[in-house]
């Protein structure tokens, strides 16, 4: 393990996703820890989207954004996580990449369980696109992106555009992606004792997340056969996290359905390690994604 990180691990909280709302305070207080960003002359605006029911969102505008725009969506297990502690994220993001982010507030499992979180996402990135002169985007330059959970329902939401002729997407940031329920690769398997994201976590998540219903494409993208005509993708993994080898599986079957991808294994971090902004690799990996993300959505 990187050594930076390595010094932290005391600090992390040993956690299980038995009881959520539990977890879910110490994911704030997680949050609440992270030094926080540079917003300044940066715009932050919080809204709701009309829907059924309707979601919340907080929109950051940077100084100079010309008009791309990402929908994230915040990690978390599918069961924790809200705008505030996404915030730290959302707002480097925006700063570093001068994109346009709308951070969602999707419903959580297992109060919500699937689809909730995914018709959330996708009512947002429908309501983005269809009011792009009003929030100032270019709707031919909106990409899905996110962390953990988020980046499995990005990549969900990128599948459900693609299928039901949604919105144009232009780019898919999948940082660290919970993928597949089926929990069957080698690092799903052996990773019982990683920090922060565990087996037994995963198996929880993804129990919240389905409740009594089977797993689909649109709640597991790696059970989807047929990954063509997605839009281009980077795929961030961790050496230390469970979901390390069906995201670069996902990887594998997106360039072979004739997507263009850019995978990037992150050696000697774990899951969520980025948390952790004064260590050399978290502050790498949030510039990648920013540079990335400005990159794939410049005119």
């Amino acid at each position: 393990m990187d050594p930076e990180l390595e010094a932290f691990l005391p600090l992390f909280p040993r956690t299980d996703l038995t009881d959520p709302v539990t977890e879910r305070k110490n994911l704030a207080d997680l949050a609440a820890a992270v030094p926080p960003p540079d917003t300044a002359g940066m715009e932050i605006e919080d809204r709701t989207v009309p829907a059924d029911p309707d979601v919340a969102v907080r929109i950051y505008r940077p100084r100079g954004a010309d008009g791309g725009a990402i929908v994230w969506l915040h990690g978390g297990g599918f069961v924790m996580g809200d705008l505030d502690t996404e915030h730290p994220w959302a707002a480097r993001i925006a700063d570093e990449s001068g994109v346009v982010v709308i951070s969602v507030g999707y419903r959580l499992a297992p109060e919500h369980p699937f689809p909730a979180a995914l018709d959330d996402a996708y009512g947002v990135l429908t309501w983005a696109a269809a009011h792009a002169a009003e929030l100032g985007i270019d709707p031919a330059r909106i990409a899905v992106g996110g962390h953990s959970a988020g980046g499995g329902l990005a990549a969900a939401v990128a599948l459900r555009a693609r299928d039901q002729d949604g919105p144009p997407i232009r780019f898919q940031l999948l940082n660290q992606p919970e993928l597949d329920d089926r929990q069957q690769t080698w690092s799903a398997r052996h990773f019982t004792d990683t920090p922060w994201f565990n087996r037994d976590k995963v198996t929880a998540s993804w129990r919240h997340y389905l409740g009594s219903q089977p797993a689909t494409p649109y709640a597991a993208p790696a059970r989807a056969t047929d990954l063509s005509g997605l839009p281009p993708a980077y795929i961030a993994t961790a050496e230390l996290c469970p979901n390390r080898d069906e995201d670069i599986a996902y990887a594998q079957h997106l360039l072979q359905a004739g997507v263009s991808v850019e995978l990037h294994q992150w050696p000697g971090t774990f899951h969520g390690s980025q948390a952790i902004v004064s260590a050399d690799v978290s502050q790498r990996q949030i510039t990648e994604l920013a540079t990335t993300l400005r990159r794939a959505l410049a005119q």
